[in-house]
């Protein structure tokens, strides 16, 4: 008989459960591993018969086979451990087989027989319970992560040893620890630390309120990353669904605390020398790692010093940023890797800093700033519907104390709330609601709501004077649907759309 049961491997940001096949058979004592496994894999043979000699399991005497399957996919990691020690422990008589033909095991086993803590738990449990699995087994230190997936029975398994003891009945299966809220960490930064910036906190208000992309353009110093900071602090706290996601892919990182789900929309904020794969997503074969856009899935992706980047890694964000997935193909697979944020763009007027604003001091040359500015180029700018010119604010203005982030808080979850109960009854291209204005489907908004006369009026007119791409012109409406929302009006006055265009024009533009 062969013993049959069944772990996981993660590709992407899902996982794919794997059938675990144990054959014990007569033979010169061998221990052979097939299935497309990677180094981590096959070094399993080694830790885990350590880990049963020193758990007091013997180990068959005879020739050991373990098939992972499906053979075609590359398996890789060391969190098929469990499962295979499962098998083999079933296929030699020591546990029923039919104690562990029905369940998902997840973890790596230490030389001592412990069994350690593993990534992308959250992922694996996901995906055992909708295949149809009643149980999975993980690692005590995974148990409180596992447990925040409903409809699937978790356990926390210590060692080899407690497996063992449960799986024959000895022990009842132990529950895992009580899933709490995630740490509170450091607190939010606060837009009452602004001071000025009228505008921008303005521009930053609406972001949040309509799923708005944003760029600032102005001097070092003037507070663009002050403002990037602070979006989200006025962001509303993730769903059950988005957090749940949310928590699987910073569980796949490494970088899920343990404690509970995510409910803070996450920050990603990397530094201009990041690689197109460290921001995109890629890797080797099929260890596919993702990149910041993924990362940030839910939240907010802070580019800093925008200019300073690689060209190619601004222009890889456009497909994202349309459709809100990073699709990676290599020979063999592809995957899709999911990557809706805010974008939140800064960057200098050129490379000096200096070249906008009251007492201008510019040292660059007109190729220089050319140069500088083309990184940014049109068909990405196109996609970004707030576009703002930061000045130096004055003394005045920094003597004006600003709202605080929990009152715009409250304005933005006001907003959101409209365009929800609005959209409730579209989709996206994925089959998903809607919500977010920024998210509404073009040929919908046109169809089913139109601006009015007027402000159509002045959409066409800036459409026929090259102001704006077909593809702006949508945006422009959807941002006025945002500032309708915000001042609570049913639809889109000529003023919001106005007020629209402008915030898609800025001043001393991107490329002098």
């Amino acid at each position: 008989m062969v013993a049959h049961t069944h772990g996981s491997v993660t590709l992407g940001v899902q996982a794919h459960i794997i059938d675990v096949e144990a054959d014990v058979s007569a033979g010169l004592p061998g221990f052979t591993m097939v299935g497309l496994a990677d180094t981590a894999v096959n070094e399993a043979r080694e830790r885990v018969k350590s880990a049963m000699t020193n758990s007091g399991i013997s180990w068959p005497k005879t020739r050991v086979t373990i098939a992972l399957l499906p053979a075609s996919w590359r398996k890789r990691g060391s969190g098929l451990d469990l499962a295979i020690a499962a098998a083999i422990l079933a296929e030699s008589g020591v546990v029923p087989g039919a104690a562990v033909a029905q369940s998902v095991f997840v973890g790596e086993l230490g030389l001592d027989g412990s069994v350690r803590p593993v990534t992308g738990v959250i992922a694996t449990t996901l995906a055992a319970r909708d295949a149809g699995y009643q149980q999975v087994l993980v690692p005590v230190a995974n148990a409180a992560e596992a447990a925040l997936v409903p409809g699937v029975s978790v356990g926390a398994i210590r060692d080899l040893a407690q497996l063992v003891q449960v799986l024959t009945g000895r022990t009842p299966l132990p529950d895992p620890p009580a899933s709490t809220e995630s740490k509170p960490g450091p607190s939010l930064a606060d837009l009452a630390d602004v001071r000025g910036q009228l505008e921008a906190r303005r521009a930053l208000e609406i972001a949040a309120a309509g799923g708005h992309h944003l760029s600032m353009m102005g001097t070092p110093g003037v507070g663009k990353t002050l403002i990037a900071e602070r979006l989200p602090g006025i962001l509303p706290p993730l769903t059950d669904a988005a957090a749940l996601q949310a928590t699987a892919i910073a569980s796949i990182a490494g970088l899920a605390d343990g404690c509970g789900l995510q409910r803070r929309p996450p920050f990603q904020a990397p530094h201009h020398t990041a690689s197109k794969a460290s921001i995109i997503g890629g890797g080797r074969g099929s260890q596919v790692r993702m990149g910041a856009v993924t990362l940030a899935h839910h939240g907010v992706l802070f580019l800093d010093e925008a200019a300073e980047f690689d060209h190619d890694v601004l222009n890889a964000m456009r497909q994202p940023l349309e459709g809100g997935v990073i699709r990676l193909h290599r020979a063999d697979f592809a995957v899709v890797l999911p990557a809706k944020f805010h974008l939140v763009i800064a960057a200098n007027p050129c490379p000096c800093g200096y070249g906008i604003g009251r007492g201008s001091r510019c040292s660059c040359s007109t190729l220089q700033r050319r140069r500088y500015a083309i990184k940014l180029s049109g068909p990405l700018m196109d996609r970004i519907d707030l576009r703002l010119t930061m000045t130096r604010p004055s003394v005045a203005d920094l003597r004006t104390e600003g709202e605080s982030s929990a009152v715009v808080a409250q304005r933005v979850l006001a907003a959101r709330d409209r365009s929800t109960h609005r959209w409730r009854e579209f989709s996206n291209e994925d089959g998903d609601s809607v919500g977010l204005n920024a998210a509404m489907p073009s040929a919908a908004l046109r169809r089913h709501f139109p601006p009015s006369d007027q402000g159509a009026q002045d959409l066409m007119r800036a459409l026929d004077r090259g102001l704006l791409t077909l593809r702006g012109a949508d945006r422009v409406l959807r941002v006025a649907w945002t500032l309708a929302d915000l001042n609570e009006r049913g639809q889109p006055s000529r003023h919001d759309i106005g007020f629209a265009m402008s915030l898609r024009a800025t001043e001393g533009e991107w490329a002098a």
